[in-house]
């Protein structure tokens, strides 16, 4: 059995910088620490589980071996527990202030600084620190306790969530304002799914939304897409005439009032799904975690800019 006292939080940071990097000499860059110093880190740990925790692969950068990867895995869970536990105690120490970590999906970045500035008004004795990224990412820091609260559409299946609706969140069509479909009432299938798609990543929530929406309206039909790493990119592409993308309509407003997009009408278009502002099950937020999450579901519609995107649909 090896023994956890000969295990350092020096030799884990070395661990984590050099798979994140691939190399020791940037890792060493990154921990302002020297290569020999970093190499004697990673020898430790090598010595302690008398196996290798990291490999060079084929173009000769260093990545974690199966075993590396599990106590990567364990060290990170370890850092995000340790590090709750201070934002917990200064919690404490400080009554009901504290630091709040919200995770909002990629998607919500529109609305999200929005958010974050009305709730530093309200309570300027909590610090809120925005976290975004996409579906997958949100949900993993929030298995790993790295976030308190999250903001996204479909609440996860693990980990166990609360999840409570701050409401509607509309999916659109949208195209160039010179796009033919723009000017048709009611676009078919056939249509639609003639048109060349622009997809966001694997891991999106909004491309699992997509492509259920087309296998669905056209029947199993094969289309053609673009993928894209940013609703940014989607959009400036869009505009470009490069193709059309079932987006959420929070990413767009500023472009469908402006006239640089427009809607494309279709049956079951706009696709309403829900906002959700959702805590892991297992952990009540408590003190300052809890009277954000309160704050957010009282003040939702407002903070989604539900009104103005409402006017957006009518037209």
């Amino acid at each position: 059995m090896t023994p956890l006292n000969a295990l350092t939080f020096k030799q884990l940071r070395a661990l984590e910088a050099v798979a994140f990097y691939g190399s020791i000499s940037s890792a060493a860059e990154s921990l302002a620490l020297t290569p020999p110093a970093v190499h004697s880190q990673l020898k430790a740990l090598d010595e302690t589980f008398g196996c290798a925790m990291l490999t060079r692969n084929s173009h000769g950068t260093f990545e974690v071996t199966a075993e590396g990867a599990v106590l990567l895995a364990a060290y990170r869970k370890a850092s995000a527990a340790l590090g709750k536990a201070v934002q917990t105690i200064d919690s404490l120490r400080r009554g009901l202030a504290g630091t709040v970590i919200l995770g909002v999906v990629s998607t919500g970045k529109y609305f999200a600084p929005s958010i974050v500035a009305s709730l530093k008004k309200d309570f300027p004795d909590i610090e809120v620190v925005l976290q975004i990224g996409n579906r997958d990412s949100i949900i993993s820091a929030l298995d790993t306790g790295q976030i308190d609260l999250a903001i996204m559409g479909r609440p996860p299946r693990q980990p166990g969530v609360e999840a409570y609706s701050i409401g509607d969140h509309p999916h659109v069509l949208i195209a160039s304002p010179d796009h033919p479909l723009t000017k048709v009432r009611e676009a078919s299938a056939d249509q639609v799914l003639g048109e060349h798609f622009l997809m966001r990543e694997q891991g999106s929530g909004t491309r699992i939304l997509s492509m259920r929406f087309l296998d669905q309206f056209g029947e199993g039909r094969p289309f053609s897409y673009t993928e894209m790493d940013s609703n940014e990119t989607i959009k400036q592409a869009a505009i470009a005439g490069l193709g059309i993308a079932l987006i959420s309509i929070h990413t767009a407003t500023e472009e469908l009032k402006s006239g640089r997009l427009a809607l494309i009408h279709a049956k079951n278009i706009p696709i309403v799904r829900q906002w959700f502002v959702l805590h892991r099950a297992d952990e009540k937020p408590t003190g300052a975690a809890e009277r954000i999450l309160t704050a957010i579901r009282a003040q939702s519609s407002g903070l989604l800019h539900l009104d103005e995107i409402r006017e957006i649909l009518k037209n």
